[in-house]
């Protein structure tokens, strides 16, 4: 019987259906001068989460690439911490302001179970995204594509555009264009000329 209500839902006998993996839904920074931990949620400020998940979703997996700097040279530290569903999953050290360069660091001990530890080198754009994130670091705009400003953690958004705006401003640099190559070839035009009145004046 039970074998014949397997087959009848499209299932072998003894299987199970498989339950969803969770996936990271929040991050927590601390450290340097952060009083009290700053918690970036993906579903208040996604694209915000997005990037700051970036800079370490790649460390768990990943084979260590450079020794152990000296604590003097890799600046304030901060941690971020993964969680999934309000509970720490993963949790990886980051040095923006390193000697360098940025660097990560994947400690032994993890939530999620042990693991080996390593050392990294972090993304360009490390201390710019845990600034945006709440971290009290000074801005570093060219290390974002696009050059993200505002202050303090402020969210990623994107600039409204006015199509009227840009296009006053198209045509303006147009106009700008054709006059000054204008000017260009008037000045090529009265040369020539000058040079043809000359020759026909020696002759």
């Amino acid at each position: 019987m039970a074998v014949a209500l397997a087959m009848t839902f499209g299932m072998a006998p003894g299987a199970a259906q498989a339950a969803p993996k969770a996936e990271p839904d929040a991050l927590q920074i601390s450290g340097n001068n952060i009083t009290e931990a700053l918690v970036v949620r993906q579903q208040e400020r996604p694209r915000l989460f997005q990037m700051l998940h970036s800079e370490v979703s790649w460390l768990a997996s990943a084979t260590s690439s450079t020794s152990a700097p000296k604590s003097e040279e890799l600046g304030p530290q901060f941690t971020v911490t993964v969680l999934i569903k309000d509970a720490p999953h993963q949790v990886y050290n980051l040095y923006p302001l390193a000697n360098g360069g940025p660097r990560a660091h994947r400690p032994a001990k993890q939530p999620s179970g042990k693991a080996s530890e390593g050392w990294f080198y972090g993304r360009l754009s490390m201390s710019e995204s845990l600034r945006l994130g709440g971290a009290p670091l000074e801005a570093k705009l060219d290390a974002v594509n696009g050059g993200i400003g505002g202050g303090v953690g402020t969210d990623l958004a994107t600039a409204e555009v006015n199509p009227l705006e840009e296009m006053t401003a198209a045509f303006s640099e147009f106009r700008r264009l054709f006059l000054l190559n204008g000017a260009v070839l008037l000045i090529i035009l009265t040369g020539l000329a000058g040079m043809a009145f000359l020759i026909r004046r020696r002759i």
